[in-house]
């Protein structure tokens, strides 16, 4: 069974569909006892860092998902739920981030021709043989979207990054903890094949 973290986050209804639609058994939920007892475990998200970490909080959650990533439970975090993973973000400063994983989300500095959000389709370029991307070409195509990104402190966890203005670390994984900034629950085959990797962790 896989869990969904259920933190009022939005996009978690599209996760939920993939996921469904690759014959999962998925619990949405913000209940302790199933999320620890879950074979997988996912963190979507879109919306803002510091709203995200105040509700993790305030349900209990960051003890849960730490508790999660000791026990070595297979974790997914999209989106936003990458950005959580990490020490800060730009967009709240002052707010820790559940520092699972080292670095921080920095604003895409404005550029000519360049729309912030961004939001669309990237190339990603695979890096450090990723898990999530066996069964993938180079160049996959994934969509995006998002007005941060990630710049990990360790080069060795990036197995995807992509270029819109700066380079972008687009995937990471550590163990048994694995994100993507881009919505693999929104790109199409090469997003399922991602999800399905992650599912025969």
């Amino acid at each position: 069974m896989i869990a969904i973290i259920d933190y009022d986050a939005g996009n978690i209804k599209s996760v939920e569909k993939a996921l469904i639609s690759l014959g999962q058994e998925v619990c949405v939920t913000r209940d302790a006892d199933e999320i620890l007892q879950a074979d997988k475990v996912i963190l979507p998200g879109v919306g803002a860092f510091g709203d995200a970490m105040e509700k993790l909080h305030r349900y209990g959650l960051v003890d849960v998902i730490r508790k999660v990533v000791e026990k070595k439970t297979p974790f997914l975090g999209i989106c936003l739920g990458l950005q959580l993973l990490f020490e800060r973000s730009d967009e709240a400063s002052g707010v820790e981030g559940l520092g699972i994983l080292k670095g921080e989300v920095l604003k895409i500095p404005a550029a000519e021709g360049l729309k912030i959000p961004h939001m669309g389709w990237n190339s990603l370029q695979l890096k450090h043989n990723g898990k999530l991307f066996q069964n993938l070409g180079e160049e996959t195509y994934v969509y995006f979207v998002h007005s941060y990104y990630l710049k990990a402190e360790d080069p060795s966890i990036v197995k995807a990054t992509t270029e819109y203005g700066v380079s972008i670390d687009a995937s990471v994984e550590q163990e048994n903890v694995f994100a993507c900034q881009f919505h693999p629950e929104k790109s199409s085959d090469a997003g399922l094949q991602i999800l399905k990797n992650f599912i025969e962790l």
